[in-house]
Order: structure tokens, then sequence, then C-alpha cells
């Protein structure tokens, strides 16, 4: 699972001309998932997604995650972030999980932040195409990959 967190000051999502959704400050995540990723993935991601320190502290560190700023998350899932470049120029989404299951995953992932981290979530429209709008502030832009956990480092 992949999820790409950007540090937003408001965001918002369009479909068909309609706003779907909106927050204030907090976060923008794109969300993309692969086929073998199971509730591990879900959990370890919605963790690391509501304590990311990314936000200001009083003396300007980053020290702070939205939950501590009272932040919003707009999730938006996004299977082109599980796209395979290697070969050729024109990306291969053979990893990416059946969009039946995937939506299933993406939509768990949402109520795990807002159940267990107690976070405002807004969502886009899975499947659709969608207009996002946002500022990214800093900008601060996180890249988190939930297979990435179990690697060692040599």
């Amino acid at each position: 699972m992949i999820a790409i967190v950007q540090r937003v000051t408001h965001a918002s999502v369009l479909v068909n001309d309609s706003l779907q959704s909106s927050i204030g400050h907090g976060l923008v995540v794109y969300l993309g998932v692969h086929e073998d990723d199971s509730e591990k993935d879900e959990i370890y991601i919605a963790r690391k997604i509501a304590n990311l320190r990314i936000f200001a502290d009083e003396q300007g560190q980053m020290n702070n995650s939205v939950i501590d700023t009272a932040g919003g998350i707009l999730l938006i899932s996004q299977f082109t972030l599980c796209a395979n470049t290697r070969k050729g120029n024109r990306p291969s989404f053979n990893s990416a999980m059946s969009p039946d299951r995937a939506n299933t995953m993406y939509r768990e992932i949402a109520d795990l932040l807002v159940r267990t981290y107690k976070i405002p979530v807004e969502t886009g429209v899975f499947g659709a195409h969608m207009l996002i709008d946002y500022i990214n502030d800093g900008p601060v832009t996180i890249i988190l990959d939930s297979k990435k956990q179990f690697k060692s480092h040599h």
C-alpha cells in the first residue's frame, strides 16, 4: 500500500463539476492499494498517516501530527500509484488490487482514521474522474509504503 501525504492549508475535490468534499488545514492523502495488501498494511498506513509529525509546533519545528493540530484528511483513492514503469513508457497497473477489493480497503482506511484516531476524513469518489484542488503547505510531501516496514536495513 502506498500513500502520498501532503500537508495542505485547504483542499477540495470536484466530481462532474460538483463539489464532492473539502477540508481546511490538514492532509491530502493519495492511496494506492496493491493486489497483495492486507489488513496489516491498512493498520500500518493509517497509523503512519495519523501520527506523522509534519506540522509546526510553537517553535516552528515539525513536531505535531494532524491529530495535534485538529486537522482533517482528504483521502483520495489513486490506483496509478501502483504503476510499474520498468518496461517501456506506458505504465502497467497489473499489481493494483481489483477495484472491488481496493474500494473496500480504501473505505477501511478512512474508517480506521475516523474511529481509531478521531480524525475527520473526507473522501473522493472511488473510480471517478476527480479534480483535486489544494495548496501544499511548505511544500511538504511524504511517501509512505507499507512494504518498506518489513525490510531490514543492511
